[in-house]
């Protein structure tokens, strides 16, 4: 296990280093110049040189990957063209929106989700089970734009109990009014999300209801429930673990639609408004940790999965024998 952990931190690091590396060159492809930002029609050939010379545009490509890697390592990712602002501090503010919202949603998914695709696949042929089976698949057709613009019209415009949108200026000091004006966004992101968890899970149980070993457990004298605690829960959880890493790492990515909706200012929203105005030092920093936050996530997936399930390490160890 140690040697695989050590292969695949080596593997993380290079996997980001080749992230950060392709998001250079991504933007560096794309036209136009990132001080025409900085720049208004009819600006002076002496203006656009000065322009090119305060973001370093004019540098060649070699050196100005250096500087970025230079920055990635002191995780300073530059200033924003725009505003002047330091990037990583406001990430880090933003983060502290997006990742709540992202991580309650998710386990709030979890919770519900647990038990609705058990009870889907332990009565699949009772009416629930098909009922349950039914609203899931219906669950995962239905945008998760739509599903806030109907929370907005129901609990906002009609009960007016919940804010439509926004967030406390205090932020996290005015705890109350924060969890009031993300508890709307969570509801959406969780709605849609335990929809297609419930179908994965239901998938899983139902493939170990039908295992082998299951009714081996019970024709030695195991009971249905211990049989399935010792035998089944495991080797269930094993491909939902990809499933919810897959699921968590496209929240976070997808947040920028939720965020859109019920205008937070979260990293969504700030990268939005980055590529609307071309500040490439804002692009590549909320880019990048992005692409770091599920390169993480799979990693965490990869040791969950080889913790709960030691038939992967010695499949490995056979397939390298």
């Amino acid at each position: 296990m140690l040697k695989y952990l050590i292969r695949r931190l080596t593997f993380l690091f290079f996997s980001i280093f080749l992230a950060s590396v392709s998001l250079f060159v991504l933007l560096r492809l794309l036209p136009g110049d990132p001080a025409n930002a900085l720049l208004s029609v009819g600006a002076t050939p002496e203006q656009i040189a000065a322009a090119q010379h305060k973001v370093g545009s004019d540098l060649p490509l070699l050196q100005q990957f250096l500087k970025w890697i230079v920055q990635l390592f002191s995780l300073r990712f530059g200033n924003s063209l725009i505003s002047g602002v330091a990037v990583a501090p406001e990430i880090a503010s933003r983060m502290s929106i997006t990742v709540p919202l992202t991580m309650t949603a998710f386990l709030l998914a979890l919770i519900v989700a647990v038990p609705l695709g058990f009870v889907a696949a332990y009565r699949a042929r009772t009416w629930y089970g098909s009922a349950l089976n039914a609203i899931s698949q219906l669950g995962i057709a239905i945008p998760v734009f739509w599903v806030g613009v109907l929370l907005i019209l129901t609990f906002s415009l009609r009960l007016m109990v919940l804010p439509a949108g926004g967030f406390p200026s205090d932020g996290w000091a005015d705890t109350a009014g924060a969890l009031k004006s993300l508890l709307l966004p969570v509801l959406t992101i969780a709605i849609v999300m335990s929809a297609s968890l419930t179908r994965y899970i239901r998938s899983a149980t139902l493939d170990v209801l039908g295992s082998d070993y299951i009714r081996t457990s019970r024709a030695l004298g195991s009971s249905y429930v211990e049989a399935m605690w010792r035998h089944g829960v495991r080797n269930a959880a094993v491909p939902v673990v990809s499933i919810l890493g897959i699921e968590l790492a496209t929240t976070f990515i997808g947040a920028v639609v939720v965020e859109s909706v019920f205008a937070l200012p979260g990293l969504g929203s700030l990268l939005v408004r980055a590529i609307s105005q071309r500040d490439y030092p804002v692009i590549q920093g909320v880019l990048f940790v992005s692409t770091m936050a599920v390169l993480i996530i799979g990693f965490c997936v990869d040791l969950i999965q080889r913790w709960m399930d030691p038939r992967l390490n010695k499949s490995l160890t056979a397939t390298r024998g």
